[in-house]
Formats: structure tokens, C-alpha cells, sequence
């Protein structure tokens, strides 16, 4: 289960982003579900669903897209409590708590405990569609996806910094220089993160330390 020290972390990470994006960012109208929505189809397709082709999982990327919706779905968790963060916190926790295995949608009910993981994703995306998000569902299909609460808060922290650097160096008027000694920006922050304890203090602020001291140029 996420500690409190993470979840803070991870909402005050998330609204520093959104307000880098557009510091009017609670009141823009920007629908996250709909984007957490389009994550949560790109991750079936990772995980594969055609019947009538060979497939197989790719459990990496599906990983990083259920990264990825979680930032969309602390955005809309934040909206819901009008930028509050504690209370946004304070709601997440106690559906931590509630820890319940099954939700009504569209007059049904499903126990997503006895679902698979495209089963989940697929709620999940419906969901979305209808603004709605359910934290202990994404959180069995984080389980699924082979993640556990320290793994989500270390790859999304990661993306977030890696999302700060690039928008600090230059990513929006496209000076930003995304290879670095011929490998992609995200394969250093991998080797950086290797390094760390993501319990220790000030752990999204080193990661963004020693990503700087990586950088052509630092």
C-alpha cells in the first residue's frame, strides 16, 4: 500500500507539473480521464487481445502506461478536491482502506479480484470514459502488472523529474537535447534511480541533482 510520505510526494510533484504546464491548470477544463482513458487502451494493446494473431505481452510498457494514467488520475483526484491536496490525499487513502474488490458500472457488478488483467484495464477504461476512477481497481491491476506501491511511486516520481528536467532544458522551444553520449535521456534516468533509495529524503530533488550533473553541458 502507498505510505503517506508517497502519496504527498507524488500529489505535490503532480501539481507543480500541471502549473509548469499552465499554473491556471485547476480551472483549464482539461480532461485527464479522457487521456487516462486512451493509456488504459494503449496498455491492452501491449498486453495483446487479438484472437486471431499471435501475441505476446509486453509487460514493460504496460507498466509505464499504468505510470502514466496515475498521473492522470492524481490531476482529476486533485480537481475533485479544488486543489486541496491534503484532502485529495486524505481521499485516496481511505479508498486505500476501504480496500473493497468490487464496483457497479453501467448496472452491473464486477468483482475485478476474480477479473484478468485486459478485464481490468477494459473497467478501467470505461470508467474513464465516464469520469469516473476507482483507486483500489487500479491498484489490483497494478498487482497484475507485476508492480507493487514502491514500484509505482519510484517510476512515477522518475517520470515526473524526468518531465521537470526536460521542460527546464529547453523541451517546449525544442532546444532540449534528448540523446546524451548516444543514449535516450529516459535510459539515464534508469541508470540514475539504480542508484538511489527512493525511501531517502529529498529523493525526487537528487534524482533531479544528478541528472543535471549527466547533462551535455552541466
Amino acid at each position: 500500500m502507498l505510505s503517506a510520505t508517497q502519496l504527498a510526494t507524488m500529489l505535490d510533484l503532480q501539481d507543480k507539473m500541471n502549473k509548469k504546464v499552465n499554473p491556471q491548470w485547476l480551472t483549464a477544463g482539461y480532461r485527464y480521464l479522457r487521456a487516462a482513458m486512451i493509456e488504459s487502451v494503449e496498455a491492452i494493446e501491449h498486453h495483446g487481445w487479438k484472437w486471431w494473431k499471435a501475441q505476446s505481452l509486453d509487460l514493460p510498457q504496460v507498466q509505464m502506461e499504468l505510470v502514466d494514467i496515475w498521473h492522470f488520475a492524481l490531476s482529476h483526484i486533485i480537481i475533485e478536491h479544488k486543489g486541496d491536496i491534503d484532502a485529495a490525499a486524505k481521499a485516496i487513502n481511505t479508498a486505500l482502506r476501504s480496500s473493497h474488490k468490487a464496483l457497479s458500472f453501467d448496472g452491473t457488478q464486477y468483482n475485478f479480484t476474480h477479473q484478468n488483467l485486459v478485464e481490468n484495464l477494459e473497467l478501467m477504461t470505461g470508467l474513464c470514459v465516464a469520469q469516473r476512477f476507482d483507486v483500489s481497481l487500479f491498484l489490483c491491476i497494478i498487482e497484475q502488472a507485476e508492480m507493487d506501491a514502491n514500484n509505482l511511486f519510484e517510476q512515477y516520481v522518475g517520470k515526473n523529474v524526468l518531465n521537470f528536467f526536460r521542460q527546464d532544458h529547453g523541451y517546449k522551444d525544442g532546444t532540449y537535447i534528448k540523446m546524451w553520449q548516444n543514449r535516450e535521456d529516459n535510459e539515464h534516468l534508469v541508470d540514475v534511480m539504480a542508484t538511489l533509495d527512493s525511501s531517502q529524503e529529498a529523493y525526487p530533488e537528487t534524482l533531479y541533482t544528478l541528472l543535471s550533473q549527466r547533462y551535455p553541458g552541466a
